[in-house]
């Protein structure tokens, strides 16, 4: 069942996606999900790597700026991300404010930073009737990154701070 959390992150949200305890995040994949030319679904992942709340309105990300992910925050504006772990199910609702804006040491990777803003944060847990089903895993990935790769130190770079063009 899923109830609505509001137009911002909680405290614990914030300090789940801040980069605080990134290390332990490491391995973790996050689905993400735009909205397609056709109003399809488009899925991609990310990593707790890729991606930072600066406060609980504002929310910056690292992917292709070429991508089709790209494109579509680039064109309608909107993305979800999903995080399904055993102990939270979230759902956040962004808005993308400004990107793709440049991410310095990654030229080559052609990586691009884009702004959000939450619009939406919804909780899912499970029903009274579904008998306690709980999510007993969570999507990982491997290896996962030293954080000492050219492109994890653009990418750390890159979100240190919210940014957007003037």
């Amino acid at each position: 069942m899923t109830r609505s959390l509001g137009a911002s992150l909680t405290p614990a949200l914030v300090e789940r996606f801040s980069q605080r305890d990134l290390p332990h995040r490491l391995g973790l994949a996050l689905p993400f999900v735009t909205v397609d030319r056709e109003g399809r679904p488009h899925p991609m992942l990310l990593s707790y790597l890729e991606l930072r709340a600066y406060d609980a309105g504002t929310m910056g990300l690292v992917i292709g700026a070429r991508s089709r992910s790209a494109r579509n925050l680039v064109e309608r504006e909107t993305g979800t991300l999903l995080v399904i772990e055993p102990d939270a199910i979230i759902y956040v609702k962004l808005r993308a404010v400004d990107g793709p804006l440049p991410v310095a040491g990654a030229a080559e990777l052609e990586l691009g930073y884009f702004l959000c803003a939450i619009e939406e944060v919804l909780e899912d847990a499970a029903a009274d009737w579904e008998g306690g089903m709980r999510i007993t895993g969570a999507l990982r990935y491997a290896p996962a990154p030293t954080l000492e790769e050219p492109w994890a130190h653009a990418t750390l770079a890159a979100l240190a701070e919210p940014r957007a063009r003037a």
